[in-house]
């Protein structure tokens, strides 16, 4: 049986965007798809993106994340830096097919009342679901990826 291709989500600092990216790819790829999430900072994921992917039907609170040299010992056909850091502070996947750069506010720096923190983590949310909705449109329609969700 041949191995899913797998996405990483990396994500500088805590692992808020690689854990709700991998959620919605999860949601949005079913089984084509192996979705995987690192950071730089693993920690567990902020009970706030918890329950704003809850809002969304997407639990998330049983992900791990990766660190990075754990990362690195898998092969990933794709790489995505979910946050502006990550063209300093990520390491290159030489072997990922093709690599992406998201440029993604940090939810986590959210300051403000616990309404306000939250309406952050629904915002960054939002961006991820578009963004990880036309990564999967692009491979379904790009004949020359070396994977189709069709």
């Amino acid at each position: 049986m041949k191995e899913k291709p797998k996405v990483l989500f990396l994500c500088t600092g805590h692992p808020e965007r690689s854990e709700m990216a991998e959620g919605f790819l999860r949601q949005l790829a079913g089984d084509k798809l192996t979705p995987v999430s690192a950071a730089t900072e693993p920690a567990p994921v902020s009970p706030l993106a918890v329950d704003a992917m809850n809002e969304v039907g997407i639990d998330i609170s049983k992900q791990q994340v990766a660190d990075i040299p754990t990362a690195f010992k898998e092969r990933f056909a794709f790489a995505v830096g979910v946050g502006d850091q990550s063209k300093e502070r990520c390491p290159v996947f030489p072997f990922a097919f093709r690599l992406f750069r998201w440029s993604l506010e940090d939810p986590a720096a959210a300051q403000g009342t616990p309404a306000e923190q939250l309406a952050a983590y629904r915002r960054v949310r939002d961006q991820i679901h578009g963004r990880v909705r036309e990564f999967v449109d692009q491979l379904s329609s790009d004949s020359t990826l070396p994977v189709a969700l069709k």
